[in-house]
């Protein structure tokens, strides 16, 4: 019970920085720290295989592309704006009272929920080995479409990235065409001397 409190407290506290921190980045953090807090309250329950696809799933793949896009658009924390002046205190008084309506539930309901023995049923045989179990026996040939799935996909994304650009160099004869012609300190010499042959004779 204490550790659900406290890891409790660490989720609720990392959610209140993703939406209150300014920087995007804090805010990532802030949601990273969230997701770690929750893979660690899979544990405590004995979900061994939820927490580890808690951590490589959510808090790795997805958590990473969001920080590469944040730091691809280069977004910053400034303020562009209250137009929107009414929204925070809409928003804290929404929070107070889902918190409110939550210690009312909780001290109203004091008997265990109906479905507590199920859920605690279902979390004695739902661990990686059971799942691994059924997975690669009635489950194999899902398991591979979705894998040749993922795989295509993959090798599209590839096959993507790595097409030559279009070559936008231009061709020698229309760049030689469209300089303009600057004279030369041969052809600005010839023209001197002319002259002087030219005055010379005279």
């Amino acid at each position: 019970m204490v550790a659900f409190v406290i890891l409790a407290a660490l989720m609720l506290a990392g959610g209140i920085g993703v939406v209150t921190l300014r920087q995007p980045v804090h805010a990532a953090l802030a949601l990273v720290g969230t997701l770690l807090a929750l893979a660690v309250t899979y544990v405590t329950l004995q979900a061994h295989f939820l927490a580890a696809i808690q951590v490589i799933v959510y808090a790795g793949a997805i958590m990473v592309l969001f920080l590469f896009v944040i730091m691809l658009l280069n977004v910053s924390g400034e303020r562009t704006g209250d137009k929107l002046k009414w929204l925070k205190p809409a928003a804290w008084a929404s929070a107070g009272v889902t918190v409110a309506g939550l210690v009312v539930v909780y001290f109203l309901q004091r008997q265990p929920l109906p479905g507590a023995a199920v859920v605690d049923g279902a979390l004695g045989g739902g661990g990686a080995e059971r799942i691994g179990e059924v997975l690669f026996t009635d489950y194999l040939l899902a398991f591979q479409l979705v894998g040749v799935l993922l795989l295509t996909g993959v090798v599209a994304a590839v096959s993507l990235v790595q097409r030559a650009a279009p070559e936008t160099r231009p061709q020698r004869g229309s760049a030689a065409r469209s300089a303009p012609h600057e004279p030369t300190s041969a052809s600005v010499t010839g023209v001197a001397l002319d002259d002087e042959l030219v005055h010379g004779g005279h």
